[in-house]
């Protein structure tokens, strides 16, 4: 019997961030270039994508490339962005079909142009699709962004005052709810710069599954840990 009998419909997080980690490790593990990893790790972004809007996330955020990933080698870095010109192209239907709107988090101008483009004729394809948002954070980080936000802050002349809600909305993520639930895969115990203000109260789950065998009862088994944790907000529970 699938985990899905088992969730508690009520208790779908509204949210699911996701750090997609493993690929090359994976790879190795089957004795091919790291870049196979990667173009397997796709098979599972478009698995989650179709299962959350199946189950009802409303958000879906994935960690495709961060501001470090730049230092990895220049075949390795080129291979993604090519990777990630051609898998939108061909998932564009895919989204379309599930009402996905495809939307971005990160310095996404410093990307390869056509990388930029593929990103751009995606979001506008999408953007009135309405069942559930599917979030790349590319050229992302935590820290870039916070930075980022206090220098618009700065700048904002109107600002009279500041608060958390306030530092919120000057953020690359100001339009998506907080996460609920981070899901990092390949046993490491780490955020790594990833949406270091909005995880803030997010439930946590590690998992030592490689991100291309993390398929659609892995994630249930993370929703179903998520869903039996009491979460307090920093309160009690008087039970």
């Amino acid at each position: 019997m699938s985990l899905f009998n088992k969730l508690d419909q009520a208790k779908i997080p509204n949210h699911v961030a996701m750090i997609m980690d493993g690929n090359g490790r994976w790879a190795k593990s089957k004795g091919m270039p790291r870049v196979y990893g990667h173009r397997e790790g796709v098979k599972r972004v478009r698995e989650l994508t179709e299962v959350c809007a199946k189950i009802g996330v409303k958000y879906l955020t994935l960690y495709a490339f961060s501001t470090e990933n730049w230092s990895r080698p220049a075949y390795e870095v080129n291979a993604l962005m090519t990777l990630l010109v051609s898998t939108i192209d061909k998932e564009l239907k895919t989204l379309m079909k599930n009402n996905v709107k495809l939307e971005t988090i990160g310095d996404i101008e410093k990307l390869p142009k056509k990388s930029y483009e593929s990103l751009l004729k995606g979001k506008s394809l999408t953007k009135d699709n309405d069942r559930m948002t599917l979030v790349l954070a590319l050229n992302y980080s935590g820290r870039w962004d916070i930075v980022n936000a206090v220098k618009r802050i700065k700048e904002d002349e109107n600002l009279t005052e500041i608060n958390a809600d306030i530092f919120s909305s000057y953020l690359n993520t100001a339009s998506y709810p907080d996460p609920e639930l981070l899901i990092r895969t390949s046993g490491e115990l780490r955020l790594s710069n990833y949406l270091l203000w909005e995880l803030a109260y997010s439930e946590l789950y590690f998992t030592e599954t490689k991100w291309p065998d993390f398929k659609e009862e892995n994630f249930y088994k993370a929703l179903l840990e998520y869903q039996n944790r009491d979460r307090r907000f920093g309160g009690i529970n008087e039970e």
